[in-house]
């Protein structure tokens, strides 16, 4: 039986964590365990740099010559590359833009197109809900459109999959579980069958490795608030293999997707590459906090992240299970760290009072409904410290019943 680490143990393994020095580059505050990198990352000194810049200096002094004197047109492709190395693509087939949402609802048009004769669009039905809402907000669009959902139509997604199909809508990791799917088998499984694939990367794209190049997808879409720490509402982005960019159109056509946004023609010429998938003036307040935050990144090795990761998140699960366990807190994500992502999740009865009182004591996770206390481990400044102070409070809340007190209490409106 493996022997439980003490603190001298977990203060060894963050003296020996090659990753130790990124936690300076963190605005972290006193007292605080954030577990919650998953739903929105910390910032970065880096981040508030570049947005100052672009707030006090460009934007006030020189006014619309920034666009040219700074760069703001060219951010979406140049960040989107930058984005491109930690997903695995080569320049020029990411772009950052809009919304998840939004770009879900780009890319299930586009790949429905180009597969004219095929009217099915598979997701998974425990999807997060917006690629649910998205996917029926195309479906509605298309006459004879149909969605089939993995848990509902099928068991699982594999079984879906048919000649009838038109794209493969997934997520890599699941929001809520944490399970990591295998991109390569089921991109192969989707092109054997005919059609394409569409990877949701919003808990994977700064949390793991991916490979998108190398396993022969076709889109991906993702967030940079999360794991890449671009800050709230930071932008999302649309990866599309370079084999599809002469021939895929997506429906909102508007003027930055223009092969010559500045000739004001008055019909619509999609541009040659990547940036076809932009649609309209983009933020660029938020891209440029977004470039300080992908600033802490150049100098990352994502398979000592993806280590770290692992390490993290394993510790987590031994420390619950072994000082929580007598409680009732029952593992919902993977027990084998390499089908996981950068997250932990538990369930128990009384999950929204528990973390409440976790987040009342600094332990800030989110609670996700029915029964889901769920945290999420950044390797950039998380430590195994961290971890292992986390879980003595969370023995104390459940040792005590500290979650019972009234204050804690399952509100009407739980978000």
């Amino acid at each position: 039986m493996t022997a439980i680490p003490d603190l001298a143990a977990v203060e060894a393994m963050d003296a020996a964590d090659p990753l130790r020095s990124m936690r300076d580059r963190f605005i972290l505050p006193e007292g605080v365990i954030y577990l919650d990198g998953n739903s929105l990352g910390a910032a970065s000194h880096a981040a508030f740099s570049e947005l100052q810049a672009a707030a006090s200096k460009e934007w006030a002094q020189d006014l619309i010559r920034a666009w040219n004197t700074a760069g703001w047109f060219d951010m979406p492709t140049e960040l989107g590359d930058r984005i491109g190395r930690l997903i695995g693509a080569a320049p020029g087939q990411t772009v950052v833009c809009d919304t998840t949402s939004t770009n879900i609802y780009k890319v299930l048009h586009a790949a429905l197109a180009m597969r004219p004769d095929r009217s099915v669009i598979v997701a998974e039905g425990n999807s997060f809900p917006t690629d649910l809402y998205m996917a029926e907000g195309v479906a509605s669009t298309r006459a004879g459109a149909v969605l089939r959902l993995e848990g509902v139509d099928a068991p699982s997604i594999e079984e879906l999959i048919d000649d009838k199909v038109a794209v493969v809508l997934v997520n890599h990791v699941n929001y809520k579980s944490g399970e990591l799917r295998d991109m390569a088998a089921l991109t192969a499984k989707a092109h054997t069958a005919g059609a394409l694939i569409v990877w949701d990367l919003c808990h994977t794209a700064g949390a793991l490795p991916v490979d998108l190049d190398g396993a022969n997808v076709d889109f991906a879409v993702g967030c940079t608030y999360k794991y890449i720490n671009g800050g709230p509402g930071a932008p999302a982005f649309i990866y599309a293999a370079t084999r599809h960019l002469a021939d895929v159109q997506q429906p909102l056509s508007g003027w930055w997707g223009h092969a010559r946004p500045f000739a004001f023609e008055q019909g619509y010429a999609a541009d040659a590459g990547i940036r076809r998938f932009l649609c309209g003036t983009q933020p660029i307040l938020t891209m440029r906090a977004l470039k300080g935050a992908l600033d802490d990144w150049d100098d990352v090795d994502m398979a000592e992240l993806r280590k770290k990761s692992i390490a993290l998140t394993d510790l987590f699960i031994q420390l619950v299970e072994a000082r929580c366990g007598a409680y009732g807190l029952k593992l919902e994500s993977p027990r084998d760290g390499t089908k996981r992502g950068s997250q932990v999740s538990f369930e128990h009865d009384n999950a929204y009072a528990i973390m409440q009182a976790l987040i009342a004591r600094g332990v800030i996770g989110d609670f996700r409904a029915p029964a889901t206390v769920r945290f999420g481990f950044t390797p950039l400044y998380v430590g195994f410290k961290d971890v292992y102070q986390a879980v003595e409070i969370l023995e104390d809340i459940m040792r005590t019943g500290a979650w019972k007190e009234a204050r804690f209490a399952v509100k009407s409106a739980v978000t």
